[in-house]
């Protein structure tokens, strides 16, 4: 499955290597949210965790939606600015319908279509969905999301002043010391495709971004099949070093194309037995399985949601749900009358590591 950024005509001037402070506070604030995704920052994330103050911690868990498993569109800016003031600020510019179907998609965990015209902040059968869909992501979601529907300047306005207090607690700190990194991975990025063009500063950001043969495109290997154009607004690519191992990309309808990369390689994984790598490959080795898990990657789903998504019977849902939990790929909790279940993302993504010690050895 691939991600595709048309950019046919484009040129190259339009495709745009900068850092972006909020952008990077968005990453961290992502591995607050899911240190099991980034081990070799679980120390950083325990620290900043036991630093901060009881409101800001409460505040960040209010809305770790936004982050969490999809970071919402307007937290990865199309136009940098030097510093995250000024991005506040271009955010304070969006419309509330824009922006509060962005936050919705990432709260609810729901397609943009869910949230599509007519605006579920005057459409009550809309409104009516979105709080469905959250109240099945949990109590929290609900209650940001009725929150955020009631009164969307007032959530807006505490959204950015969590995000200033961040700045404060830990932000300030750990851009000092992550900017020079950044600056020197833009200095690369940007003299290879001065010198040697798109598609070698496009293999240099990931194994995963690619310059299509006919040059008219950018293929990017992502969950879903879907497209988007650059031909009026060009394509950011944003250095992050909080974001590894994650490729964020922004294609939405009427947001400017937007690649979130990271600067760094993910660091290794431990070994697991040859039996433990059998199984799971075993389980992996089915189609359907394999979309659930593109799916599940995004961060929990009920077997409705994913039946819902794929266009499959929650019988059969089940079924393949029940394998990749005996290989030890998913777990499951129970939130009320729902069950979520998530991804072993660490063991999923060691799975090949795993393979060649377990042959080596």
């Amino acid at each position: 499955m691939t991600l595709r950024i048309d950019i046919s005509g484009l040129p190259s001037e339009r495709l745009r290597f900068a850092a972006s402070p909020l952008a990077e506070l968005t990453a961290m604030l992502h591995v607050l949210a899911e240190p099991g995704h980034h081990p070799q920052l679980a120390g950083w994330a325990g620290d900043v965790w036991a630093g901060l103050r009881p409101e800001l911690a409460e505040r960040l868990r209010e809305a770790e939606f936004l982050w969490r498993s999809s970071q919402a569109d307007f937290l990865i800016p199309a136009r940098p600015r030097p510093t995250l003031g000024e991005e506040l600020d271009d955010v304070d510019r969006i419309d509330d319908e824009t922006y509060v179907t962005a936050a919705l998609v990432t709260t609810c965990g729901g397609s943009r279509i869910h949230f599509a015209a007519p605006s579920p902040l005057t459409d009550a059968t809309v409104r009516e969905r979105a709080l469905d869909l959250a109240q099945a992501r949990g109590a929290r979601q609900e209650a940001f999301a009725e929150r955020l529907l009631a009164d969307p300047a007032a959530v807006r306005a505490r959204v950015r002043h969590t995000l200033e207090q961040c700045a404060e607690a830990f932000f300030d700190a750990a851009w000092t010391g992550v900017v020079v990194q950044l600056a020197t991975d833009l200095r690369l990025k940007n003299d290879l495709l001065k010198r040697q063009g798109i598609g070698a500063a496009l293999a240099s950001v990931s194994g995963a971004v690619a310059l299509a043969p006919d040059s008219d495109c950018i293929i990017v290997d992502k969950l879903q099949d879907k497209a988007t154009a650059a031909h009026r607004t060009g394509v950011t690519f944003i250095p992050s070093v909080f974001g590894s191992p994650h490729l964020v990309v922004v294609h939405a309808p009427g947001w400017q194309p937007v690649v979130q990369y990271p600067v760094a390689e993910p660091s290794p994984s431990e070994r697991v037995s040859l039996e433990t790598v059998t199984l799971r490959l075993e389980a992996l080795a089915h189609p359907v399985r394999l979309r659930l898990l593109r799916t599940l990657a995004r961060g929990p789903h009920t077997t409705s949601e994913l039946a819902h998504f794929w266009e499959l019977s929650p019988p059969e849902v089940s079924r393949h749900l029940a394998v990749l939990r005996r290989a030890g790929l998913l777990t499951s909790r129970r939130h009320g009358r729902y069950v979520r279940y998530t991804l072993n993302l660490p063991d999923l993504a060691a799975l090949g590591t795993d393979l060649l010690a377990a042959v080596l050895r």
